[in-house]
């Protein structure tokens, strides 16, 4: 398993349950997947898309997380619904056109909304069944789960049966399953789009419902987050940073939102998604599960699940 984010560490851990050996091999630096406080959200945008996925992926990774919680591995976590602010009208209208009759959701008036929002606000959608999940803890406990050991290192280069690591070590097993995102993909020198977006860590939370749209809020395990995907696409991987416009932008993003008088910065943390779902069986033999976005939280589990599924099927025919 190359790669320690959502994507591999679930695919380690359903393999793992399926009878398989499992090792990672992960870089240790800039995995999307580490981000302090993830919206679990199937209401994606400004445009209020919802994936074909969303409600089953949304579904699983929350009984995914009251199985590690029951098995004793400590995640933070809160399923307690998603406030997606609309702007007006003709924005509503946009939205009602996409939600499924399946997802449970309601709209409010701005005055009825379980948090005080900005003015400026026409309708609230909101998605109770949505919320927020620890990253770094989630993957973490996904590999502790597993069992599988991890070797820190980059993978320089692999094939169906073998990974070679940048100092010339040589792992070998029945399959490789390559999950390492945009970082990854780049250091192959392989062609995607990859788009870099920054979280403000708070000490405290802002509102206890998450509130999303143009940038989010949200409890975290240590306080509260801002945050948002929202630097230009970019063809390659770039190193994390902050720019000062960017700062501003997030920041004006968020007082949109609700009033943020009283929360202190204490710190930020940045990241860079992949763009273009690649998921299953690869020229040459090996497996693959990148490119989730920013739905990794959402589908990442589910998706990993069935690539599980689908390789012990075929190292076991029949």
């Amino acid at each position: 398993m190359i790669g320690a984010g959502i994507a591999g560490t679930s695919v380690a851990y359903f393999l793992a349950r399926a009878g398989a050996q499992v090792t990672v091999v992960d870089a240790g630096v800039h995995r999307a997947s580490d981000v302090p406080s993830a919206l679990i959200n199937p209401v994606r945008g400004q445009s209020g898309g919802v994936d074909a996925r969303a409600l089953d992926g949304m579904r699983f990774t929350w009984t995914l997380l009251r199985e590690l919680d029951a098995a004793g591995f400590s995640v933070p976590h809160a399923q307690s619904g998603v406030l997606r602010p609309i702007p007006d009208d003709r924005a509503r209208a946009r939205f009602e056109r996409n939600l499924p009759a399946a997802l449970k959701h309601a709209w409010l008036s701005p005055a009825d909304a379980p948090e005080p929002l900005a003015p400026g606000w026409g309708h609230v959608l909101h998605l109770p069944d949505g919320g927020w999940v620890d990253g770094p803890a989630f993957t973490c406990a996904l590999v502790q789960a597993s069992g599988a050991p991890v070797v820190t290192g980059r993978a320089q280069d692999w094939t169906a049966r073998t990974v070679t690591l940048a100092g010339g070590e040589t792992l070998s097993g029945d399959a490789v399953v390559f999950c390492s995102g945009s970082v990854g993909v780049t250091w192959r020198g392989e062609a995607a789009t990859h788009r870099r977006g920054t979280l403000l860590t708070l000490d405290r939370a802002v509102t206890r419902v998450a509130l999303s749209f143009g940038a989010y809020l949200a409890p975290d395990a240590r306080g509260g987050v801002l945050g948002a995907t929202f630097e230009t696409p970019s063809p390659t991987w770039t190193p994390d940073g902050l720019p000062l416009a960017s700062l501003g932008w997030l920041l004006g993003k968020g007082a949109a939102l609700t009033d943020l008088r009283g929360a202190r910065v204490t710190g930020h943390w940045t990241g860079t998604r992949l763009s273009g779902l690649n998921a299953g069986p690869q020229e040459g033999g090996t497996w693959r599960l990148t490119g989730l976005s920013s739905k990794g939280f959402l589908l990442g589990p589910l998706l990993a699940a069935e690539l599980a599924r689908e390789l012990m099927s075929t190292a076991r025919p029949g």
